[in-house]
């Protein structure tokens, strides 16, 4: 039963992949090509907004792919080490990092507010940073926990 769980959660990790790619190839061009037209004044707004939107896919696929290890050391009966600690210490250094990339952007949206005068598009570049804090926290404590509950088992061990 846990190697099926497991198993379902390593496609379910793989297919969150494939929608971030398609994001990345399709509409982070058409964002930075709409972003140049719009504010044409800054010409550099076009590669501001490739290389933020780019550069948060690289540590999005290095949290996907520790979450892949992580399940491949429940499936080792290796949950509680300090490699699964690393993990999600990884993890929660990922979605940091992809906070503050977004965080960088919002002035952008407040732009494009003011540009389209649709203040409900600052709220969704606030949708990102959002989620990637709640994860990041929700790995830290994880974390924790995870630690915690191996320096008891260490403890256990060593009473005889």
């Amino acid at each position: 039963m846990k190697n099926v769980t497991t198993l379902f959660l390593k496609i379910a990790v793989i297919f969150l992949g494939v929608p971030v790619l398609a994001l990345c190839i399709f509409l982070v061009p058409e964002m930075a090509n709409l972003s140049a037209k719009l504010l044409p004044e800054f010409a550099v707004i076009k590669y501001i907004v490739f290389i933020v939107f780019d550069a948060s896919a690289i540590p999005f696929y290095f949290a996907l792919y520790q979450a892949f290890e992580l399940l491949r050391y429940i499936d080792k009966n290796k949950a509680f080490s300090d490699l699964s600690v690393k993990a999600l210490k990884n993890i929660k250094y990922c979605a940091i990092t992809i906070s503050i990339l977004h965080v960088l952007v919002l002035p952008l949206f407040y732009i494009f507010a003011e540009v389209d005068d649709a203040p409900g598009v600052i709220f969704v570049g606030l949708v990102v940073p959002f989620a990637s804090m709640v994860i990041s926290v929700f790995a830290a404590v994880l974390q924790k926990l995870l630690k915690e509950a191996i320096d008891i088992k260490s403890e256990n061990d060593l009473t005889v």
